[in-house]
């Protein structure tokens, strides 16, 4: 099996999985049920997840890719704020069709402390890439406990905002909706990050 196909098969699991916690609970869910529903057996079920938790990873991973890719594309000559309102989606556009389940996921991490506790994990391991870009944008090491207190707080803006979509799309998701979590989270990181051209430090620059 290539590495696209075993993503790919990672993916389908968790779609599978995602349902089933839906519709009967996280606690009433087996991991047979999992790889059954998926058509896979639990040996490779278990070879692809620790967990029956950890299946939902997959789809939770999407939001981290998606705001990653958007903070490396990055222009110099633009705040991030507004590059986000020009780029930023919650998920790839090769991956709408996911959005529903992604926000089923989050919303449920609320109420699962095992789910949270991988959505957590997750949030962190994106990190480091946060802190490279913030880095070299702004001209620092990335060692710096500057720059890594920056990037903390950029993923947890992204963590807040994703969590208040999850309530403001209760009724369901549209592109008004997306545009709203858009705005937000652009309105937080003015707060964390600015304009990449100012050459103040870092240290004065967050004090601002």
């Amino acid at each position: 099996m290539s590495e696209e196909q075993r993503q790919q098969q990672r993916l389908d699991i968790s779609r599978h999985a995602v349902r089933l916690f839906r519709e009967q609970g996280v606690a009433a869910t087996s991991g047979e049920q999992i790889a059954r529903a998926a058509g896979v057996s639990e040996r490779t079920l278990w070879r692809h997840f620790r967990s029956k938790e950890s299946c939902v990873e997959p789809l939770l991973t999407k939001t981290l890719d998606a705001f990653q890719d958007v903070l490396r594309s990055w222009p110099p000559e633009v705040e991030l704020a507004e590059h986000l309102r020009a780029a930023y989606t919650l998920v790839p556009e090769s991956s709408w069709s996911d959005i529903e389940a992604v926000l089923a996921v989050i919303r449920m991490t609320h109420d699962e402390p095992a789910l949270r506790a991988a959505y957590l994990v997750l949030s962190e391991r994106a990190e480091p890439t946060f802190v490279d870009v913030l880095a070299e944008r702004l001209g620092v090491p990335n060692d710096a406990l500057e720059v890594r207190m920056q990037a903390a707080a950029v993923s947890a803006a992204l963590r807040a905002a994703t969590d208040e979509l999850v309530v403001i799309a209760a009724g369901g998701v549209d592109p008004g909706v997306l545009d709203e979590h858009r705005e937000r989270l652009a309105d937080a990181l003015r707060f964390i990050t600015r304009a990449p051209d100012i050459a103040s430090p870092l240290r004065t620059d967050m004090a601002r």
